[in-house]
């Protein structure tokens, strides 16, 4: 009888062992999921911490702040400095970025810094001792403009003939040049012998400050080739997420760009350009058969449409070979994030405002009453 209780007794504590060991697995198992989750998302946290750190702290601000970095400067006190005048969001952040690209040489002296800088630009004026300097000039590239109207604009602030700055942008060698320095914007794609002009889309619409009296025409076009490549870098994961090149991306934001009026919803004419990629229909957009026309009107007629160009996309579907203008913001984060819509047809009326159906017959109807009867 004892030996029988004692088996029971043995038996009883060893399924109480074995029910402790269950517990504490599962513990341990419990504790180890919480671990895993708490460090992916501190480093997930981090990730995107530290690249909005590197961001400018506002890309729209460019009104000057004077800056003073005192005579033996470490680079810690420096970063604090520039996060004091909120000219950067993180001095640690600054100051690993900076020992990482391993950068030196700074200079002390007031500098005339704005919030729109990226982390580069700040490093350059710190390094070039560019003190509280004057603009000599400036130039300013409004959106919605063609290679040929922004080398207008270049030729009456500059010594450069606006035949000289087109030519140049079309140049083997300069663009082979651009290409190695911004690899990842001037692409293979701008070579396509569709395209009227290579770089057409990729001049930023911005306000750039010279501080040379005449400086070399390569210096001004490729400081607003570096902007867009700047402004781009904000947009390559969404980008990449879409399955588009960076080149299909600018043209598709040059369209939505010169279809723009200031009344219209531009996520909305986005949404019938992707609307339509997706079923295959011509985009028949009028401003690429300005484009391919090469002039302005201020009506497209139906002979136009017969023009004979890869531009024309009445004749052909999906987009065309290249952008047709430089975009702006919006239309880039138009062209990112379109509003979800069944439209697939647009029209502006007079007044600017633009009417969005669904149907062929329901734009007919609209086409008659505000285009035709006008």
């Amino acid at each position: 009888m004892n030996e029988a209780n004692s088996k029971k007794e043995m038996m009883k504590k060893m399924m109480q062992k074995e029910q402790e060991a269950k517990i504490i697995r599962k513990i341990v198992l419990t504790a180890f999921i919480v671990l895993v989750v708490l460090f992916t998302g501190i480093i997930g946290g981090g990730y995107v911490y530290i690249k909005s750190a590197l961001q400018p702290v506002d890309s729209k601000n460019t009104e000057p702040v004077k800056v003073s970095i005192p005579i033996g400067s470490s680079l810690s006190s420096i970063a604090s400095i520039l996060e004091d005048h909120n000219i950067i969001k993180d001095d640690k952040v600054f100051k690993y970025y900076v020992k990482f690209k391993n950068e030196s040489g700074f200079q002390a002296g007031d500098y005339k810094l704005n919030k729109s800088m990226t982390i580069d630009e700040i490093i350059a004026s710190l390094k070039s001792g560019k003190v509280m300097q004057e603009a000599a000039f400036k130039i300013t590239i409004p959106e919605g403009k063609q290679i040929v109207q922004i080398a207008q604009i270049i030729s009456k602030q500059t010594p450069y003939k606006k035949e000289e700055i087109i030519k140049r942008l079309s140049d083997e060698k300069f663009i082979k040049k651009m290409q190695k320095i911004y690899p990842d914007t001037v692409t293979d794609d701008i070579l396509n012998d569709k395209i009227k002009y290579p770089l057409e889309g990729y001049l930023y619409p911005a306000t750039y400050s010279f501080y040379e009296e005449e400086p070399k025409l390569d210096a001004i076009l490729e400081k607003m080739i570096k902007k867009t490549d700047d402004v781009l870098r904000a947009y390559q994961e969404q980008i990449n997420e879409k399955n588009m090149s960076i080149h299909e991306f600018l043209t598709i934001a040059s369209l939505i760009e010169e279809e723009a009026t200031e009344k219209v919803d531009r996520e909305k004419i986005a949404s019938v350009f992707y609307n339509r990629l997706e079923k295959n229909m011509p985009l028949q957009t009028d401003p690429t058969i300005l484009y391919a026309l090469g002039k302005h009107k201020d009506r497209v007629f139906y002979k136009d449409l017969e023009v004979d160009s890869p531009y024309n996309t009445y004749k052909l579907a999906g987009l065309p070979p290249g952008p047709i203008a430089n975009a702006g913001k919006m239309s880039l984060n138009a062209a990112i994030k379109p509003a979800e819509t069944d439209f697939l047809y647009f029209l502006a009326k007079p007044d600017g405002e633009v009417i969005f159906n669904k149907t062929l017959d329901e734009h007919n109807e609209a086409k008659a009453k505000y285009i035709t009867s006008q």
